[in-house]
């Protein structure tokens, strides 16, 4: 696309003489640029893009975007708000790919992204095609890749462009994670969304929104986008967890779209009975429209089972059956990092969730405590630059549930990894709990799971909690590699298993 036709369709101006210059493709990162690239200096919360934006030329960029007049040895475009002319752009350049692909957003404090695949297996059973950016995964019909990025919502250049490629490859529905700081940093801005759904709300994210009200404002930003956008031959749907109370404030946001509730306690749209529940999964029915179906969700977990009603719900909106949703369901399959099972033929069980919120915490605990014969030990921590009123609530979670625990780093980043552990541990101390005999602080992660594992005897269970899937430690600005499934073997074959 041309320069100018590109940044005047945005409403930015156009630097003399830049006009006609080829843009192929819009980058934020300078490293990324290159011959035919438009670069986009986005200020950032430890360094201002604008800083970069004569390297992103170095490379090849035709011009850059940003909030001030910057020396880069090409025209600069300059725009009031970087994040918002980032998005405008990208749905230009892709050609307004959510005008045409069907949407949901998902989003609440836990939960998102079982929701999110589950919502992808339900509308699949329904005859739809679908993708999915989530937290741990990437879909695109029938190719699946991991998410490396450490982002559950993409920038918006990697959201349009992400939409652009399933529509080519024939899909008819996309399903997106949609994050608070997303919402709030216009990710998300140009997609025209067809169901919202929320899951919960804990607090979370309290360093970055402030409180909790703001927290929940920014999720109803998703709720208030169903009010835009073309009508796509579906209605436009919100699709709320009628057993947290914060769904009526996110309804309120709604205009003229259908509310879909779903609950097990609260009487909902649709809802959810527990039949039976063990380590195995649930035994659940379902009722919504004057239909019942009763099925075995192989997840294990009230929260589960609130995901499942909740891909359930956007079935509904999106037209499939009742019994498409029961057919999918039956067959999901666990996340990667969530309630994850390492198995090396130890006396013990070994899981690895994403539970890195106190509420995720607590419900992951309390639902293993009476599944376990033995004792329950956990390994956790917090990460660093991030909600530091959480941190004593994480131990206090465990201290209410498990017989031993281990405090131990998440994603330090730049923050020192002694203060974090002593916040944490705070909150042990205030339960009560002794260290040295209740819990252990164990700066290192892959020394604290080898602890964990190496104090586990027959019958009791570890929980490996906070990193799930993800395949990094951020120490400082560095990424290390790290996987904590492939951690945790390698310490029990230290222990001699699976040998």
């Amino acid at each position: 696309m041309k320069l100018g036709p590109l940044l005047g369709a945005c409403g930015l101006p156009v630097p003399a003489g830049s006009a006609e210059r080829e843009v192929q493709r819009i980058v934020y990162d300078s490293r990324k640029a290159g011959p035919g690239s438009l670069f986009v200096a986005i200020p950032g919360f430890h360094r201002d893009g604008a800083a970069f934006a004569a390297d992103a030329v170095a490379r090849g960029a035709v011009a850059v975007v940003a909030e001030r007049a910057v020396e880069s040895g090409a025209p600069v475009a300059v725009c009031e708000d970087a994040r918002i002319a980032l998005a405008d752009l990208a749905v230009e350049l892709y050609d307004h790919p959510t005008a045409r692909l069907r949407i949901v957003g998902v989003t609440g404090t836990d939960g998102k992204t079982t929701t999110a695949h589950l919502t992808s297996d339900v509308l699949e059973a329904a005859g739809e095609t679908t993708g999915y950016a989530t937290t741990v995964d990437f879909k695109i019909a029938d190719h699946e890749w991991a998410n490396d990025t450490r982002q559950s919502t993409q920038e918006a250049v990697d959201v349009q462009e992400f939409c652009a490629e399933l529509l080519v490859a024939g899909g008819t529905w996309g399903v997106l994670e949609a994050t608070s700081h997303a919402l709030a940093l216009h990710k998300l801005r140009g997609v025209a969304v067809d169901v919202a759904v929320f899951t919960n709300l804990s607090p979370e994210h309290l360093d970055f929104h402030g409180t909790l009200q703001r927290y929940l404002e920014a999720k109803g930003l998703l709720f208030e986008a169903l009010a835009d956008g073309p009508a796509k031959g579906v209605e436009k749907a919100a699709v709320l967890n009628a057993d947290d109370p914060h769904w009526r404030y996110l309804a309120d946001r709604v205009a003229g779209a259908r509310v879909i509730t779903y609950g097990i306690d609260a009487l909902s749209d649709v809802q959810g009975t527990i039949l039976a529940a063990d380590a195995a999964g649930s035994r659940l029915r379902i009722a919504a429209e004057g239909v019942e179906v009763e099925l075995l969700l192989p997840l294990v977990g009230r929260f589960n089972v609130a995901n499942a009603l909740a891909a359930a719900g956007v079935g509904l909106a999106a037209g499939a059956t009742l019994e498409a949703a029961r057919t999918a369901l039956q067959r999901a399959r666990p996340v990667r990092g969530r309630m994850e099972r390492v198995d090396e033929g130890q006396p013990f069980s070994v899981l690895v969730d994403y539970a890195h919120t106190p509420e995720a915490l607590e419900h992951v605990l309390a639902l293993l405590r009476p599944l376990t014969p033995g004792r329950l030990i956990a390994v956790f921590g917090s990460a660093g630059e991030r909600d530091r009123a959480k941190r004593p609530l994480l131990a206090a979670a465990a201290a209410r549930h498990a017989d031993l625990f281990v405090i131990t780093q998440e994603d330090p980043r730049l923050e020192d990894p002694a203060t974090i552990l002593a916040e944490i541990e705070a909150g042990a101390r205030e339960a009560g709990k002794r260290p040295g005999t209740d819990y252990l602080v164990v700066v290192d992660r892959a020394a604290a799971v080898a602890v964990a594992l190496g104090r586990a005897a027959p019958g009791d269970t570890v929980l490996l909690a906070g990193k799930g899937h993800e395949g990094s430690i951020i120490v400082g600005e560095e990424k290390r590699p790290y996987d904590e499934a492939a951690t945790a073997r390698a310490a029990l074959r230290a222990l001699g298993y699976g040998a």
